[in-house]
C-alpha cells in the first residue's frame, strides 16, 4: 500500500510540475526571488542528498556482494554473465539507433544550422582526450580518495572489485570481520536512503518544474525529428527488446516493470543513474526478489557500465550531426561510430548530460565537426531523462536475468 501511495504521489508531482513550470517560466516570482530559482534550489538539494550516498553505497554494495560469494569460481561465473549481458544490451541498443536514424534521416529535416555554434567551443577544447586511454585512466586511478571526491564511478568500482576479490582470499576470521563491517555499512546506507526518499515527491516536482520552466515545448520544434528518432529508439528498446529478453528467460515483463517502477520514476526525474542507485537496489532486491549477493554486484556495476540508452543516444546524435552538415557516411563509418558509442557509453559518468562529452569524443575521433554538439543542446536535457530511465531499466533487467540463470526464484517469474 505504501509503495502504491508513493507512486501516486510521484505521478501527481510530475503532472503538477508540468502545469506549474509552464505557468511560471523562468521569470515569475515573488519578493525578487523567482520560482525557477526555488525549483533549482530544492531540486539540487534533493539530487545532492541522493548523490551523497552513491560512493559509499557503491563501494559497500560491491564489496559485501563479493564477500558473500563462496569462491573464485562463483565470482567468475557471475562476472562473465553480467558483462555478457551488458555487451549484448548495449549492442542491441546501438543497432536499433543506427537502423532508425537511417530510416528517418532526422538531419535532413533540420531547417538551419544553429547560429551560435561557438558556445560549444570551450567544451570541445576541454574534451580532446584519447578515447581508450581516457577510459583506462578513469578505470585505474592513482588515488582512490581523489576518485571518490570526483565521483569517478569506474575507478571506485575497479577498487571495490579488487578489494572484494582480495577479501575472498584471506583467512576466515578476518574475512568474517570485514564482511560484517561492509554488510552493516550497506544496511545503514540503505536505511539512510529510505529517509531521503520520503522527500521524493517534492524533489521530483522541483526537478521537473525546472526543466519545463526553462525548456518549454517550443525548444524542440526545430529538432522534432531528432527528438522523435531518439525517443522512438529508446521506446523500442524498452518496450520490445528488453521484454523479449525477459520472455525468453521465462519471466514476466509486466511484473518486472511493476517491481521497478519507482526506480524508473526516480531516474526520469533526476536524469542520474548514480543518484537513482539506492532506489534501484531497493526495487530489485525487495520488489523483484533478487538476492543481495547478485543485486549488490550487478546493479552498482551497471550504473557505470551498462549504459544502453546513452549508447543509443550517442550513436543517433553523431549520425544526426553528420546529416545536418551534409556529410555522407559509409556503412563502414557507421559501424565504427556504433563501436565507439558502445565503448564510450561504458565510461559515461552516471550524471545528468554525461553523454555530451562522449559525443564530442566520437566526433573528434572521426574528424566530424565537434561544434555541431550545439545543435542538440536544446533537447538534450529532456532526452537525458528518457535515456537515463532506459539505462536503469536495462540494469534491473540484467539483475533479474542473472538471478534467474543462477537458479534464484525471482518475483517477476511468469508463474507468480
Amino acid at each position: 500500500m505504501k509503495k502504491n501511495s508513493m507512486l501516486l504521489k510521484v505521478l501527481v508531482a510530475i503532472l503538477l510540475a508540468v502545469i506549474v513550470g509552464n505557468l511560471t517560466g523562468t521569470t515569475a516570482g515573488v519578493f525578487g526571488f523567482t520560482f525557477y530559482q526555488l525549483f533549482d534550489l530544492v531540486g539540487h538539494l534533493f539530487l545532492n542528498s541522493l548523490t551523497l550516498l552513491v560512493v559509499p553505497l557503491v563501494t559497500s554494495a560491491i564489496i559485501s556482494g563479493l564477500g558473500q560469494m563462496s569462491g573464485e569460481k562463483s565470482f567468475k561465473s557471475l562476472g562473465l554473465k553480467t558483462f555478457g549481458f551488458y555487451i549484448l544490451t548495449i549492442s542491441l541498443a546501438v543497432v536499433v539507433g543506427v537502423i532508425l536514424v537511417n530510416i528517418i534521416q532526422p538531419g535532413t529535416f533540420h531547417k538551419e544550422l544553429t547560429a551560435d555554434l561557438a558556445q560549444a567551443t570551450h567544451l570541445v577544447m576541454s574534451s580532446q582526450k584519447d578515447i581508450f586511454t581516457g577510459v583506462l585512466f578513469k578505470l585505474i586511478p592513482t588515488n582512490i580518495f581523489e576518485a571518490a571526491s570526483q565521483m569517478n564511478m569506474l575507478g571506485m568500482i575497479f577498487f571495490s572489485l579488487l578489494f572484494g576479490f582480495g577479501m575472498m582470499h584471506i583467512e576466515k576470521t578476518a574475512h568474517a570481520t570485514l564482511l560484517s563491517f561492509w554488510k552493516g555499512l550497506f544496511a545503514t546506507l540503505m536505511r539512510m536512503t529510505h529517509f531521503v526518499m520520503k522527500a521524493m515527491p517534492l524533489g521530483v516536482f522541483c526537478l521537473m518544474a525546472k526543466v519545463v520552466a526553462s525548456q518549454g515545448i517550443e525548444s524542440i520544434s526545430n529538432l522534432a525529428y531528432f527528438f522523435m528518432t531518439v525517443f522512438g529508439g529508446l521506446l523500442i528498446f524498452c518496450v520490445v527488446v528488453l521484454p523479449l529478453l525477459l520472455k525468453f528467460a521465462g519471466l514476466s515483463p509486466l511484473a518486472h516493470l511493476k517491481a521497478v517502477t519507482p526506480a524508473l520514476f526516480t531516474a526520469f526525474s533526476t536524469s542520474s543513474s548514480a543518484a537513482t542507485l539506492p532506489v534501484t537496489i531497493e526495487c530489485v532486491e525487495k520488489n523483484a526478489g533478487v538476492s543481495n549477493r547478485i543485486c549488490s554486484f550487478v546493479i552498482p556495476l551497471g550504473t557505470s557500465m551498462n549504459m544502453a540508452g546513452s549508447a543509443l543516444y550517442e550513436c543517433i546524435a553523431v549520425l544526426f550531426i553528420a546529416q545536418v552538415y551534409g556529410i555522407d557516411l559509409s556503412f563502414g563509418h557507421q559501424i565504427l561510430i556504433a563501436i565507439l558509442a558502445l565503448i564510450t557509453s561504458m565510461g559515461v559518468a552516471g550524471i545528468p548530460s554525461g553523454s555530451l562529452v562522449s559525443i564530442i569524443i566520437i566526433l573528434n575521433s572521426l574528424g566530424l565537426p565537434a561544434e555541431g554538439i550545439a545543435l542538440i543542446l536544446p533537447v538534450d536535457r529532456l532526452l537525458d531523462m528518457c535515456r537515463t530511465t532506459t539505462n536503469v531499466f536495462s540494469d534491473t533487467t540484467c539483475a533479474v536475468l542473472v538471478a534467474k540463470s543462477e537458479g534464484e526464484t525471482v518475483l517477476t517469474g511468469t508463474g507468480n
